[in-house]
Formats: structure tokens, sequence, C-alpha cells
């Protein structure tokens, strides 16, 4: 088998689209690099999603926990500290067993108790409350001086938020955010240790990279092939976050704009 017959039979494979059964010997590396790769499309889909749906929620964390009034400000509060105090490890196992409670109760839970869903939901609300705290962050960080400027044009309520604290808030959270981004594509790794099952039994890229090495002895291959699809990964998030830094600081002179640098977090 030639490796583009290889790709053709397994590159979508962990969607359900082409061979059912997995290689059992003589395993090649063009094997390992489609199977570990179309494993990938599943902590795109899982990143790219709780990212989109996280950040709506993560910028209303952030106003409320500004706000003035306890109703709001309260309730972000509590959610922030307990998803950001609490492993994400954790997390997982909790939300799996409760959304097994709950289908007990209410039938509709069931999709929840699938990795496709359950383990999203999980993803959502942990970096929603991460990113809500650098929101807010940023958010105390508006110099004063251009919400008086706002206050001097006559802007109150959403047209101020909208035209200068919202644009404000993201171009000084945008560097830190762009290191939450990066670490919850890595935090989808964990998905495979959850309790969630796989869709299928078709699962995630350190899903085939464990079959790997548990068939071949080997560790040494599969496992930097995995760590090499996450740095491209990175790479390419770096970038597109790089852009976008980029437009929100293009009214900025070029030797005041934050450019986008990648620290990972040693300790969630």
């Amino acid at each position: 088998m030639s490796c583009w017959d290889t790709i053709a039979d397994y590159g979508l494979r962990s969607i359900g689209i082409g061979a059912r059964l997995l290689p059992k010997e003589d395993f090649t590396l063009c094997q390992q690099f489609t199977l570990i790769g179309s494993g990938m499309l599943w902590n795109i889909y899982f990143g790219t999603l709780a990212l989109i749906s996280g950040f709506f929620l993560a910028t209303a964390l952030a106003v409320g926990k500004a706000a003035k009034n306890p109703f709001f400000r309260k309730p972000a509060e509590w959610f922030i500290f307990l998803f950001r105090g609490s492993p994400l490890f954790i997390q997982f196992f909790f939300a799996y067993f409760l959304f097994l409670s709950l289908k007990q109760v209410a039938p509709v839970f069931s999709p929840f108790t699938a990795a496709w869903l359950g383990a999203l939901v999980v993803l959502f609300f942990n970096t929603a409350a991460y990113s809500g705290e650098i929101f807010y962050g940023a958010l105390q960080s508006i110099p004063k001086g251009d919400i008086e400027a706002a206050d001097a044009y006559g802007m109150t309520g959403w047209s101020r938020f909208r035209r200068i604290v919202f644009p404000t808030m993201m171009r000084l959270a945008w560097p830190a955010y762009t290191n939450e981004a990066i670490f919850l594509f890595h935090a989808t790794t964990l998905v495979f240790f959850s309790g969630f099952p796989a869709w299928k039994q078709k699962g995630d890229a350190l899903y085939y990279a464990s079959y790997f090495a548990d068939k071949t002895f080997n560790p040494f291959i599969p496992y930097p092939i995995l760590a090499g699809y996450f740095i491209v990964l990175t790479l390419i998030i770096v970038g597109i976050f790089g852009l976008v830094n980029k437009r929100l600081n293009r009214h900025l002179p070029a030797e005041r704009r934050t450019k986008v640098r990648f620290r990972p977090n040693i300790i969630r």
C-alpha cells in the first residue's frame, strides 16, 4: 500500500470516513502521520468551538465582574473562581458523572455524555473563566482619559462600550489572550484521559499516538509526531492572532505596538 492509499484510507478515519479497522502490524511512518493527523481534527474541533463560544461568555464575565451591582458581579466572580480554582482534569470527570446523572432524569442530556459535546462544554466554561479574568484585567487597565474623552463627546452606555471600551480592552488583553488560546488547544489532549467516550470509538490525536506506542512498544516515534502537529498548530495560532493584534493596534506608531509572543504556562 502506497502512502497516498494510506492517506485515502485513514485521512478522515477520526470522523468515521474511510477504513474501519486500524492497521495491526508493519506500521509505517505514513500510517502514523496520517492517523495522528486525522485525530487532530477532533483537537481542532474542540479548541476552535470552545474558543469562539468562550470569547462571548468571557466578555460577559469581564463586564459582569466589573459591574457595581452585586447581582451581576458576584455570579461572575464565583464562576471565574470555580473554573480557575479547580483542575481542568477534575472538571472533565465531574461533568461526565453529572451528565450521566442528568441523563437518567432527562434523556435530553444523553448527547452530553459523549466527548463531542460534553467535553466541549467543559472546555467552553474553562476557557471562558480564564479569558474572562484576562479581559477583566484589561478592562481595569483602560486609561481613564479614554473614558473621560468618550463622556466629553456625549457617548454613554452601549455606544461608549462598543466604540471605546471594548476595542481598548481587546487591544490590551490580546497578547495574554493569545497564550490562553494556545493553552486551550493543548488542553484538548486531556479529553483522551477523561471519562467521555469518543464518537464511534474514533479518537483524537493522542488516542492514535497511544495506539501506535502500545503496539510498537516505541513511544519515540508517535509522540514526537503528535508534538510536531501541535507545534505547527501553535505557529498557525500565533500567526492568526498576530494579524488580529496588528489590526487592533493599527492606529499606534510601530514602536508602541504590543507584539504577540508565545509564553507557555508551566502550571495552569
